[in-house]
C-alpha cells in the first residue's frame, strides 16, 4: 500500500490564518516624510495666500467716495486724500479751455452744497454733457483742495436719465424711435 499524506479536513467554521507582514523602517520614513511634505505645502500656499492678500490691502489705496455735502462737511478729513465726490452736474457750468492747456471746469451738487471742479484733461466721457431737464450723475476722482475746489484726475459720468423707462416711453410717444434721437425732439 502506498501511503498518502493525510490533509487536515476543512471545515467552514476555520477562518484562514493572516499573517501580519511587517514594514520595514525605510517604508515607515517614506511615509512620515511623505506626510511631512504634505504638511509643507500646506502651509507654504497658506503663507503664499496671506502675502498677497497683505500686499493687495497695504498697496491699493484707500479711495472714500462721498456725496458733495458729505465731501464738504468731513472736509478736514479728506484733505490731501484721494476721494470720490458724487453729485449732480450743474446745469450751464461746464466751460473749456484749451489755453494754455486743456482744462474743464464745471460744478457738481448735491443735498444743496456745490462743488466747483477743475479736471485737466481734454477729453471727457461721451455721457459728460448738460443735456437740459434731464440731470446727469457724475463722479469725480481726485482731490479736496482747501479752497473747497475740487481737483480731478477722473470724472465718470452715469448715462443721463434719458434711458429710463418712463423717459423711453414719453420719448417714443413723442415720435421718438431710440434715445439717441433726442435731438430730433
Amino acid at each position: 500500500m502506498s501511503e498518502t499524506p493525510e490533509t487536515p479536513e476543512k471545515t467552514d467554521n476555520a477562518e484562514p490564518m493572516v499573517v501580519p507582514t511587517r514594514r520595514r523602517r525605510s517604508q515607515e520614513a517614506d511615509s512620515a516624510q511623505t506626510s511631512r511634505k504634505g504638511v509643507f505645502i500646506v502651509v507654504a500656499l497658506v503663507m503664499a495666500g496671506a502675502a498677497v492678500v497683505g500686499l493687495v490691502f497695504t498697496s491699493a489705496p484707500l479711495t472714500y467716495a462721498k456725496q458733495v455735502n458729505d465731501l464738504l462737511k468731513e472736509k478736514n478729513a479728506f484733505a490731501g486724500r484721494t476721494v470720490r465726490a458724487q453729485g449732480v452736474l450743474v446745469h450751464g457750468s461746464i466751460t473749456k479751455s484749451l489755453q494754455p492747456t486743456c482744462e474743464y471746469q464745471f460744478k457738481i451738487a448735491s443735498g444743496g452744497a456745490e462743488l466747483p471742479v477743475s479736471f485737466k484733461q481734454c477729453t471727457v466721457p461721451d455721457s459728460f454733457r448738460d443735456v437740459p431737464n434731464t440731470d446727469t450723475e457724475v463722479t469725480v476722482e481726485g482731490m479736496l483742495l482747501s479752497n473747497n475746489t475740487f481737483e480731478a484726475s477722473n470724472v465718470l459720468a452715469k448715462c443721463a436719465s434719458k434711458y429710463s423707462p418712463e423717459e423711453m416711453k414719453a420719448r417714443a410717444a413723442a415720435g421718438a424711435k431710440a434715445p439717441h434721437e433726442m435731438d430730433q425732439l
